[in-house]
């Protein structure tokens, strides 16, 4: 039992720290690749069922890019069960912005795939609404497309200041770091939703249903040879406040994805198709495990101490571990860092066990899951 618990903690902390530092390490035996900026005509994609102002608001900032005027243009699909006339109205006056309505019976990818068969640029800019490009942000994504062998390169997604210190905020960073080691190793596991290109030529219409673009296409891409780019310069920057509760959908959703994508792209599980399965393994599927690897070392860890320790080593060890407790309580900054960080991993670890339940039961439905724990604020 004791082999079991140490091999649960060795797959926990390769997980989360030593597949990073290896991809760092690696990574850093690398050069970063390089191309030379080259305009290419360039199709901005914007999927929406919002507001025909928060759409207006977003189409401006794309069209505001650093990029030239005649070979940059804007696709909007608004979704199949939106009235797409307002938002048609609210673009009326801007040349360079078609809007078409998603297929039915609607969902992102249907917006998406309707959206791509009127573009006219070599290459798709895929975009938000809430969300907003730096001036530079097209340039530098579709410079670094022309780097030989990319099918799609992803930009960076950054959350507005408050959130940015928040843990959501810090695990982003890691993300982002992680992802730049890996595109640099040979491909980003994943593009982020909100800010990515492609060239349109190797886009294929997403199959109905599916959760995760951002996933699906640069996975699908990679099983036919090409790799996937990171780009830090190209930023997209969140306007929205990232609350616990917004941040357990979107985690319960994408994790939901990441079980879908293995049901619906079995290729990327089998280690002679995919060549960077392992990377795959390590940056998705563990994290997967991982409340479940919690549980085991926490029930097998307590079994072992009560089995090892006698009866007053437990006693001082449990009475230690309390004490530790009081000492940050008693002190209200620490108080605040730890019951917050508290609340935001339990929150995560909640939707990871939601995303195994809805795996579990081919639910693949997953806009609105269900309710994550309450919001409370951390005691002052």
């Amino acid at each position: 039992m004791s082999l079991l618990l140490l091999l649960a903690l060795g797959l926990l902390g390769y997980a989360w720290v030593g597949y990073p530092l290896i991809m760092a390490a690696l990574a850093w035996t690398r050069r970063e690749p390089v191309a030379s900026p080259i305009v290419t005509s360039v199709t901005a994609i914007l999927a929406t069922r919002e507001t025909p102002e928060a759409v207006a608001a977003r189409v401006e900032n794309l069209l505001g890019a650093e990029y030239p005027a005649d070979q940059l243009d804007v696709v909007v699909a608004v979704d199949a069960g939106t009235e797409p006339g307002p938002i048609t109205a609210a673009l009326a006056h801007l040349t360079q912005v078609s809007v078409v309505q998603g297929d039915p019976p609607g969902g992102k990818v249907a917006s998406l795939n309707a959206a791509v068969r009127v573009a006219r640029g070599e290459v798709l800019v895929f975009s938000d609404t809430f969300q907003r490009f730096d001036p530079g942000a097209i340039r530098a994504l579709v410079t670094a497309l022309h780097v030989p062998g990319f099918g799609s390169v992803s930009g960076s997604l950054h959350l507005e200041a408050a959130s940015d210190t928040t843990p959501v905020g810090r695990y982003w960073r890691f993300e982002r770091w992680l992802r730049h080691a890996e595109a640099r190793v040979h491909s980003a596991i994943g593009v982020s939703g909100s800010i990515y290109a492609t060239w349109r030529l190797r886009w294929s219409p997403l199959p109905a249903g599916l959760i995760l673009d951002d996933l699906y296409l640069p996975m699908q891409q990679v099983l036919s040879g090409s790799r996937i780019g990171f780009v830090p310069e190209a930023i997209a920057v969140e306007q929205r406040p990232v609350s616990r509760a917004h941040e357990f959908g979107r985690k319960a959703r994408t994790l939901t994805g990441n079980y879908q994508l293995c049901a619906w792209l079995p290729g990327i599980l089998v280690p002679w198709r995919n060549p960077v399965w392992l990377q795959f393994v390590s940056h998705k599927l563990l994290r997967l495990a991982t409340p479940y690897l919690l549980l085991f070392v926490l029930l097998v860890g307590g079994v072992l101490a009560v089995q090892v320790l006698s009866p007053v080593a437990l006693i001082a060890l449990v009475m230690s571990l309390v004490c530790a407790a009081i000492l940050v309580l008693a002190y209200p900054p620490l108080r605040r860092r730890a019951v917050a960080w508290s609340l935001w991993g339990a929150s995560l670890l909640w939707a990871l066990v939601v995303a195994t339940l809805n795996a579990l039961q081919g639910r693949w439905e997953v806009w609105h899951p269900p309710a994550s724990p309450p919001e409370t604020e951390p005691p002052r």
